[in-house]
């Protein structure tokens, strides 16, 4: 053991987009000092280093509404300070299904918008003055939600879109970020406050405010001392969790996307971040239906399969590349072991991409040089809701189980946890993303009738 003690005031465990904010806000905002980001990897290497580097502001709650919003406000405030560094773009989230009138997609847009429900513009005539989308720049692009429910006009706007889309919700605060510029453009300002990011694993924590963390460097093992701790430990939570006594409500469900160049220019570079709603069924040859059926882990791909098949144009407005996802998988597992990289998932998700995007069936089997296939874990509440407050331990904190929304939601999720190190004001909203809220009977019974809190 090595016996040389060191010593911060906050130690922030997990240098992961939300860990990085958490120091951000601490020490911009509320000028901490002598704070520790504490990681065994590299910063933003792990599930930041997988995101889909997307945001938006509509949820089916105005919880979550209120919780995006606040946080898009703050990267917009950080790109304008930059001068551009997020490379924010504002084309927005486009909910498509073949339905003609989805009336239950439309009530969830006045219930997840609450007292800004007066966003909501319904286009049901093909000469309204709807405004197409814009990717760049952010600060033109309007707010609010269009609600296109009359083909022609969706046909005249979309016309890359398969042509029996029968309404298309338009989500306008909403767009793609560089989320790996966000968290460098916060660790130089971290830096610069004064704060160290420090390369070692946290073996055990002891105390309580002070806490003793044991940590393990290249150099060995030595000791931390810290007041207060911040978890902020992703897919880990539940081990700083249990160094502290303490059980965190999170499951880890592993996601995976694709991306490539866009060779045959099959998706639009203007097209908006893009959510197949509907129900999918794949088409197989019957050979490979067989095949695939005769396989318990690959029975599902022959059946009727989920939505919420996304694809979007990735990277610079100019650019050619995009990225597909489909977070279709349902099963647990363990963060600690190999990655559950699904070798089926590329053409599956080509496949159901295409059932909405049809030139995409040009590469079904073959994929350009240069593809990429990886995937990143969900740490998220059965409610999908994430966990931002006091811990039960005196002087702990916890930020995360973001799920899939981490980087849109890094933000806000630094500056309430900042207020709740402390002791200040926080929004209303913020108290029903605590711990405590597995205490209101009602909001629970809000959650149960949503399905999962959010899209």
């Amino acid at each position: 053991m090595n016996t040389i003690d060191r010593n911060a005031s906050i130690a922030v465990i997990g240098a992961g987009s939300v860990g990085i904010a958490v120091a951000y806000y601490l020490v911009t905002q509320h000028k901490a000092t002598n704070v520790v980001l504490v990681d065994p990897r590299d910063p933003m290497s792990l599930t930041s280093a997988q995101s889909g580097e997307n945001y938006r502001n509509w949820w089916p709650h105005p919880v979550m509404t209120a919780f995006t919003d606040h946080s898009i406000d703050l990267m917009e405030a950080i790109d304008r300070e930059s001068g551009g560094m997020l490379n924010m773009t504002r084309g927005g989230y486009a909910l498509v299904t073949r339905r003609d009138k989805p009336q239950d997609l439309i009530d969830d847009l006045y219930r997840g918008y609450g007292a800004g429900s007066a966003q909501i513009r319904i286009r049901e005539s093909a000469s309204c003055d709807y405004e197409p989308p814009l990717r760049a720049p952010w600060q033109s692009a309007p707010a609010g939600v269009d609600v296109l429910l009359n083909r022609d006009l969706i046909r005249a706007t979309f016309p890359y879109y398969a042509s029996d889309v029968g309404a298309v919700i338009h989500v306008r605060r909403a767009g793609s970020i560089s989320a790996q510029q966000l968290g460098q453009y916060m660790l130089t300002r971290i830096r610069a406050e004064g704060a160290r990011v420090v390369r070692a694993e946290v073996k055990g924590i002891s105390g309580s405010s002070p806490f003793r963390l044991e940590v393990a460097t290249a150099e060995g093992t030595s000791s931390l001392h810290a007041d207060v701790v911040v978890n902020a430990a992703g897919p880990y939570l539940q081990d700083i969790g249990a160094m502290l006594g303490e059980e965190i409500p999170v499951k880890h469900i592993y996601q995976q996307k694709i991306s490539f160049q866009d060779r045959e220019h099959a998706i639009d570079r203007k097209m908006p971040f893009t959510i197949d709603l509907d129900e999918q069924r794949l088409t197989w040859s019957v050979e490979d239906a067989a095949l695939l059926a005769s396989d318990p882990q690959t029975r599902r791909l022959v059946g009727p399969m989920q939505g919420s098949i996304h694809c979007r144009p990735d990277g610079p407005v100019d650019g050619n590349w995009i990225k597909l996802g489909w977070a279709y998988n349902k099963d647990a597992s363990d963060p600690h072991g190999e990655d559950p990289l699904d070798p089926h998932f590329p053409d599956t998700v080509l496949r159901g991409a295409s059932n909405l995007h049809p030139k995409l069936a040009a590469y079904i089997g073959r994929l350009p040089r240069g593809a990429r296939h990886y995937g990143g874990y969900y740490t998220m509440t059965d409610e999908n809701w994430p966990l931002i407050g006091k811990m039960k331990t005196p002087g702990a904190f916890i930020a995360g189980a973001l799920s899939g929304y981490g980087s849109m939601a890094a933000c806000s999720t630094g500056a309430l946890c900042a207020a709740w190190v402390f002791g200040q004001e926080v929004p209303q909203y913020a108290m029903q993303l605590t711990m405590d809220r597995y205490q209101d009977d009602v909001l629970k019974a809000e959650l149960a009738k949503l399905g999962g809190g959010c899209l």
